[in-house]
């Protein structure tokens, strides 16, 4: 080994882990932090009394019937999340071709509705997803139509359901509602309705950017909406309406589009593999900017802090700081409880 004759001379006047020196230091020159109301929770609704089933594929969330989901949404306001996003879940005998049953006033999302209204008041900002997906028996967003080329999504057909379905969740106490099959022009079909029928306080939160991503699996168990349902000519993805991951410029097009069509906030599906996008997107709107935190990536988290390979804590205050970072206003998390409960963020 080669000693070092001369001591080295070093004229360092910056030395950056001067403000690294302590936690508390660290806290003082922080650039990014992660608040409870940073947070919208998402929570699944079926019909029914006394139902809490548990998702195999999301350890730790389950649907909830619209009586023990108070609890739930009690909970989250608790800790100071002021915002949830609903989303229903129908069995399959009430799932048809056209998916009708997404705007049955009876439905469990607007019966949740009802209830969290009365229950909660103006304190918790209730969202809707607004989709047909979970309420058509071929799982696909919008409804379908035979055309030369084979079965197809008819795009402008689907506008109406789902202009219907989002007045609806309007009439039944929502704050916003949240258009996530990817159709094209439809947050100016459900702006054009809200305001036509006396709701135009109600707002839009736009999946303006949602990519076909491998990152949902989950969510689709949870809520009983894969495309891969029906006779085999029907669509088995839905890559000719959600994004392809190989385009950026096209994000910034569709969020674009949708601003101009009446969106209130933008949203980026989903956050970690596209925080690239997100941060592409912030400078180009001064609209809120939502992403959210899929259930693939909290699926793979649980099972890497199961399997002991990673610690789940400094994992999730990880990806929620990166996910800020990148800028996100809002962030739509299944950890987002777990993290405020158990002080990881």
């Amino acid at each position: 080994m080669t000693l070092l004759r001369n001591k080295l001379e070093l004229n360092l006047t910056q030395r950056p882990r001067r403000l690294r020196t302590s936690g508390a230091m660290r806290d003082l020159v922080s650039e990014t932090s992660i608040q409870p109301k940073d947070f919208i929770a998402p929570f699944f609704v079926v019909p029914g009394k006394n139902e809490v089933q548990p998702i195999g594929a999301l350890p730790g969330v389950s649907r909830f019937s619209v009586d023990t989901l108070m609890g739930q949404l009690e909970r989250t306001l608790n800790l100071g999340i002021k915002a949830v996003v609903l989303f229903g879940v129908l069995p399959e005998t009430q799932k048809t071709s056209d998916g009708h049953y997404a705007y049955d006033s009876d439905g469990p999302v607007n019966e949740a509705l009802r209830e969290a209204r009365l229950n909660f008041g103006n304190d918790l900002v209730l969202i809707t997803d607004v989709c047909l997906c979970g309420y058509t028996d071929h799982g696909h967003c919008g409804l379908l139509k035979t055309t030369p080329r084979g079965v197809v999504i008819d795009n402008d057909r689907s506008l109406e359901g789902l202009a219907q379905m989002a007045l609806s969740h309007a009439e039944a106490g929502a704050d916003m509602v949240s258009p996530s099959d990817m159709m094209d022009g439809r947050v100016g079909a459900i702006r054009q309705t809200l305001d036509a029928e006396g709701h135009s306080d109600v707002g839009i939160l736009s999946y303006a950017v949602k990519y076909a991503s491998a990152f949902y699996g989950p969510f689709r168990e949870a809520a009983g909406s894969s495309p891969s349902k029906g006779s085999s000519d029907v669509p088995k993805d839905r890559k000719t309406y959600q994004m392809d991951a190989r385009n950026s410029l096209e994000a910034l097009r569709e969020a674009e589009l949708d601003e101009a069509e009446g969106a209130d906030m933008l949203m980026v599906k989903p956050a970690l593999p596209y925080l690239d996008i997100l941060a592409k997107l912030r400078p180009q709107t001064k609209l809120p900017l939502v992403t959210y935190n899929v259930s693939g990536e909290y699926a793979m988290i649980k099972a890497a802090a199961a399997a002991g390979v990673l610690d789940e804590a400094l994992a999730v205050q990880e990806k929620l700081t990166a996910i800020k970072r990148a800028g996100a206003d809002l962030i739509i998390s299944y950890h987002a409880l777990d993290a405020l409960e158990n002080e990881w963020v």
